[in-house]
């Protein structure tokens, strides 16, 4: 026993050792599978009329680059403050955060973007070409449609100038929105920051059918922005008596500093947001809002948004009832109105509509018809088409000989009738032009394709100009793309908002402004779908450590020498911003 003891006590463990690196085995050649980075495009922006970067610009705000945030806006949108506060927004209901707990609020960011750029002077850095074209560009309007136009073509090379039959710029931001929703000062910043691009605007010159002929050799192309101005009418008795006013002048006159006293119950016919916007209007002056809708409140065109804040505001919505007379009456107005019912769909998937039993009446003090505008004048309308006239997503272009080529943009030819599908109309008719002159007809279509944001009809000018962004993946990364265990929940933040009695008192801007610790907050809430923002992810589980950091941490590289395929920084990416593919020749 004790000898064993002996024994034992004068064993000796030998460990293996070795002086040689194992850099000569090169355990790439074991792999069949090959990770890469690869950005992708977030839903939010292929949902964005503007194509905006959301995903970039929420990464930039969430580390506090506020004024790099607001420059990637302006890359593709000239409007950021006046979006911001009257876009309605379908970029959120793409979110894919919308599935894991609420969107994210970007509108709210948007404007504050905007706003702390304006509150500190920013002067933004416009990424555009160097080079002049020779070509000149007239545009017919200064709304966003046309401002835009010239922002976005200034930035390609090219020489243009506005002419503008009103006494001032800004279209439907001047003169049709309330200074509830946009403050007079809010969009001409935006219109000077566009000024100092150096484009004319000639206002007070309105332009007749004449101008397009008299422009060819004068002017490469025309745009044509000019909105819509002319009012439809209802069709029915009575439309036309004295005191019975259209809705758009009404607010035209409030933008122009009138505020009428109006007392007593007061009829807006329309379901739009001009009818909305009158109504709200006309509460604030004293008035008793009602309004006549001939469908469902759910098929109104208004924005969700805006009608639930009227409703806050004491306006009453009666719907599925449909004017057929106007009279006077005893110095009122009386309206009959017939119910109406639903009976199936409409083509465009609104409730279709039909009468329903005896009519009624009810009596005003005023009434207002907001049922929709058309173009000023029948020559703003795009001629058919044909092998002349190409209609795309948001404008129609015309390359008639013996005129210039005429783009029509804006109202005139764009899907939706918003100010964000009016940046897009620009956009795409400036993009248009700019293939057109460099490139001829016969590369019109492979363009645009290339300047698409995801599917489209969304286009990016960043991506046209050949930016870092024309290196991105078109796929469009879905919820279940996203590594959800690496985030948490955590709620939207709260619009903060003038109470509905203080709103009624004048009209003061009712949506205040957020603060930068809730802008960083909430842009922290984005996943940020398909970009990476060096979390480090693949770093950390790389088990051969393949994966290299370039100078600063900045950029991230793999060593194919070393990787052997087994996936797990694609799996563990939170944001999906690289792919697992099969090895070529595996």
């Amino acid at each position: 026993m004790e000898k064993r003891n002996d024994t034992a006590k004068t064993s000796l463990l030998i460990l293996p050792r070795t002086f040689t690196s194992t850099e000569a085995n090169k355990t790439g050649s074991w792999r069949y599978l090959r990770p890469r980075y690869e950005e992708k495009t977030s839903p939010c922006s292929a949902a964005c009329p503007a194509g905006e970067d959301i995903a970039r610009i929420e990464m930039l705000a969430e580390e506090g680059l506020f004024k790099e945030a607001w420059e990637t806006i302006l890359r593709e949108n000239p409007f950021p403050a006046v979006c911001g506060r009257v876009c309605f927004h379908p970029c959120e209901g793409k979110c894919n955060r919308g599935e894991f707990d609420e969107a994210v609020a970007i509108h709210q960011l948007e404007r504050f973007l905007a706003d702390t750029a304006r509150k500190n002077d920013s002067k933004p850095v416009i990424v555009g070409r160097n080079e002049k074209r020779p070509e000149k560009i007239a545009i017919a309007g200064a709304g966003p449609a046309g401002l835009a136009a010239a922002y976005f073509l200034t930035r390609l090379g090219y020489g243009c100038e506005i002419f503008e039959a009103r006494e001032e710029a800004g279209g439907i931001l001047r003169w049709g929105i309330p200074p509830y929703r946009l403050p007079l000062d809010v969009f001409r910043a935006e219109i000077a920051r566009i000024q100092d691009l150096g484009i004319p605007i000639r206002t007070g010159t309105p332009l007749g059918p004449s101008f397009l002929s008299e422009a060819k050799g004068k002017y490469a192309a025309v745009f044509l922005g000019c909105g819509h101005s002319r009012p439809r009418g209802l069709g029915i008795p009575g439309e036309d008596l004295e005191g019975v006013e259209e809705g758009l002048p009404f607010l035209a006159s409030i933008r122009r500093g009138n505020m009428p006293k109006i007392s007593g119950p007061v009829a807006v016919v329309g379901g739009g947001n001009s009818a909305v916007d009158v109504a709200r209007s006309v509460a604030r002056l004293g008035g008793e809002s009602w309004i006549l809708y001939r469908r469902r409140r759910e098929d109104m065109p208004a924005f969700e948004t805006e009608i639930l804040q009227a409703l806050e505001e004491g306006v009453k919505i009666r719907e599925l009832l449909a004017p057929v007379r106007l009279e006077r009456k005893d110095g009122r107005f009386v309206l009959t109105l017939q119910p109406m019912r639903v009976d199936g769909k409409d083509v465009d998937g609104r409730g279709r509509i039909v009468p329903d039993g005896d009519v009624e009446t009810m009596e005003f003090a005023k009434v207002f018809k907001a049922i929709g505008e058309e173009a000023g004048e029948d020559w703003y309308r795009p001629p058919a088409e044909d092998r002349d006239v190409l209609r795309l997503s948001n404008c129609t272009v015309s390359m008639k000989p013996g005129l210039p080529i005429v783009v029509y943009g804006g109202d005139l030819a764009a899907s939706l009738k918003s100010v964000v599908h009016a940046v897009a109309s620009a956009k795409e008719g400036a993009i248009a032009l700019d293939i057109l002159f460099r490139e001829g007809r016969e590369n019109l279509s492979g363009g645009l394709l290339k300047c698409r944001v995801g599917e489209g009809p969304s286009l990016s000018m960043e991506i046209h100009l050949g930016g870092p962004r024309a290196r991105r993946s078109g796929h469009v990364v879905g919820y279940s793309e996203i590594n959800t265990d690496y985030f948490q929940m955590a709620p939207r933040i709260t619009q903060p908002r003038l109470l509905p009695e203080e709103r009624l008192r004048g009209f003061d801007e009712i949506d205040l402004r957020i603060s930068a610790n809730m802008a960083i907050r909430e842009a922290g809430r984005c996943f940020n779908c398909g970009l990476c923002n060096q979390c480090d992810n693949c770093f950390l589980f790389c088990p051969d450590m393949s994966i290299h950091r370039g100078e600063g941490g900045k950029d991230r590289w793999i060593d194919y020498d070393y990787c052997k395929g087994c996936g797990l920084c694609a799996a563990e990416c939170p944001r999906n911003a690289m792919v697992l593919e099969e090895e070529e020749g595996s």
